[in-house]
């Protein structure tokens, strides 16, 4: 059983099914429980808000909560990265306008003149790294708090850009983009469908495989959960610091992409309070707030919920005939929905920290599922091994020391249950 798959044979598809479902599951039992909650909450959310304003599941509405959502999830996506590692980045809404209304400037992007957008694409990508690197900079080699650090540069960013805008266009007025155009088909509404959707898809696939396929979110991960630890391992903590912070300005220049296709004129020196729901969305998807473990799929969720809360509340006051300000209700329930998840976070580690005494029962009870499943992978090769009459005989016996187990199970475990 060392090497379950000794018949040389790649898995087929039964086998490989069946094993990406019993990780699935395990996913589920140990990290998605959370995810489970956020997305139940969402759907009951969405039809609440649904039964008071049917406008709310009209097209029209869906399209824009799908815009609403691509820019802040992608935000998040990158922010989750520096998260990881335990510290914050507070910058990132301004650094997304901020890269938008700079480029804009430099390319002298207007409603007619679309030519620019080549260039003026790469520049806002490149504005948002550039500041990201800035950041890991300032924390990793200059020991500055990740707090205060990003403090200043949105700060700067956001008082920078402006200025730069300011004196290269010579005036204050927003900064311009096209209203139509590829731009909008690109990165905005492809005939009606919101293709930013697509691009969350994308990006959300490939935060997931660095985060938990590559090195570098292995090292990312070990640095939030020990940071002296993997430092003494021999890890090169500061670049991976910096590589965290880079990704996440290189996201938040991204995210800049998806909102001027939605919002086409950026008011110079904007962009403060962005960062609050993309952060909201990674903690309340469950990424740990000291680091060390991060659910890129709950950042998604934890998004999606927000944009809905949003925008649902606008359509119930609405409803209503309510004369309140749907974003101060907006602020207290995300307040509340945050501390929330930080709260759940903290018992999930109190009850991590805590030592568990297994009853015999127990024991015997996960001793054999381990037994079964390492046989049920032995068999899931020897099956996939067509024309072996050697695997076909082993899956045969391995069928029946799995009957054997269970029988086992069943057996000695009322016994021990019954023992005090």
């Amino acid at each position: 059983m060392n090497n379950p798959n000794k018949y040389g044979a790649p898995l087929n598809l039964r086998g490989r099914l069946r094993q990406t479902t019993v990780k699935a599951g395990n996913y589920v039992k140990t990290n998605g429980k959370q995810n489970i909650v956020i997305i139940a909450a969402t759907l009951i959310l969405f039809a609440l808000f649904t039964l008071i304003n049917s406008n709310f599941a009209g097209p029209a509405n869906l399209l824009v909560l799908s815009k609403s959502l691509v820019p802040y999830a992608i935000m998040a996506l990158g922010v989750t990265f520096v998260i990881a590692t335990g510290g914050i980045d507070l910058s990132i809404g301004t650094v997304c306008i901020g890269s938008a209304v700079l480029a804009g400037a430099i390319c002298n992007t207007t409603v007619t003149v679309t030519g620019g957008l080549w260039l003026t694409i790469p520049l806002i990508i490149i504005f948002g790294l550039a500041f990201g690197l800035l950041n890991g900079v300032l924390i990793a080699k200059c020991k500055i708090p990740p707090f205060i650090a990003t403090l200043g540069t949105m700060l700067l960013s956001r008082g920078l850009t402006a200025v730069i805008a300011q004196i290269i266009t010579e005036k204050s007025s927003a900064i311009k983009y096209p209203t139509t155009g590829w731009f909008q088909s690109v990165f905005s509404s492809l005939g009606g469908f919101p293709i930013g959707l697509v691009w969350v898809l994308v990006l959300t696939v490939i935060c997931m495989i660095v985060m938990y396929k590559t090195r570098t979110g292995r090292y990312i991960l070990a640095i939030g959960s020990n940071e002296e630890a993997t430092r003494l391992s021999g890890i090169n903590v500061d670049r991976y610091k910096i590589i965290a912070y880079a990704i996440c300005g290189l996201f938040s220049g991204m995210a800049a992409l998806f909102w001027t296709a939605a919002n086409p004129s950026l008011t110079l020196a904007s962009g403060n309070g962005m960062e609050l729901d993309a952060i909201a969305g990674v903690y309340i998807g469950g990424t740990s707030t000291t680091g060390g473990f991060a659910s890129v799929a709950g950042t998604i969720f934890g998004s999606l919920i927000l944009v809905v809360i949003r925008q649902g509340l606008n359509f119930a006051l609405m409803e209503f005939g309510s004369t309140l300000s749907a974003t101060f209700i907006t602020y207290a329930v995300t307040g509340v929905i945050v501390v929330g998840a930080v709260l759940l976070d903290v018992f999930k580690k109190k009850a991590a920290a805590k030592v568990k005494i297994e009853t015999p029962a127990e024991k015997l009870k996960k001793s054999i599922k381990e037994e079964i499943e390492a046989l049920r992978t032995e068999q899931d090769y020897a099956l996939s091994a067509k024309g072996n009459a050697e695997a076909e005989a082993r899956a045969k016996e391995i069928g029946a020391e799995i009957a054997a187990l269970k029988a086992r199970l069943a057996t000695e475990l009322p016994a021990l249950k019954a023992q005090k």
